[in-house]
């Protein structure tokens, strides 16, 4: 299985989250599991990319046909959970952001 997501010609948008782990794991690696499963599951979604060091950062971008089904993945009631375990117990920092994408190109 490769690492990088089977992704349309553009345009197309993409969510990238920088995060910085806590330490522990903490029902952390199911939970990340359970979104992707969850996400790739949903209108719109078009794919996922994600790495982390052994130092805690790391960073996934998750791909999406629109800005409206990314709004309805961030409403997702699981997703919230979520979101809300992120705050309270498995990061220290994060950072979201959220671009469209107009150009790819690669090395197959």
């Amino acid at each position: 299985m490769t690492p990088f997501a089977k992704l349309p010609a553009p345009p197309y948008y993409a969510v990238i989250f920088s995060s910085k782990r806590t330490p522990g794991e903490d029902g952390y690696g199911d939970m990340a599991d359970r979104m992707v499963e969850l996400a790739s599951q949903q209108p719109g979604y078009l794919g996922v990319e994600s790495a982390r060091g052994e130092d805690g950062f790391g960073i996934t971008v998750s791909y999406w046909q629109d800005e409206a089904s990314i709004a309805n993945w961030k409403k997702n009631a699981e997703h919230q959970l979520a979101q809300q375990y992120g705050h309270e117990r498995w990061y220290e920092h994060f950072e979201l952001r959220v671009a469209k994408v107009e150009r790819a190109y690669g090395k197959r």
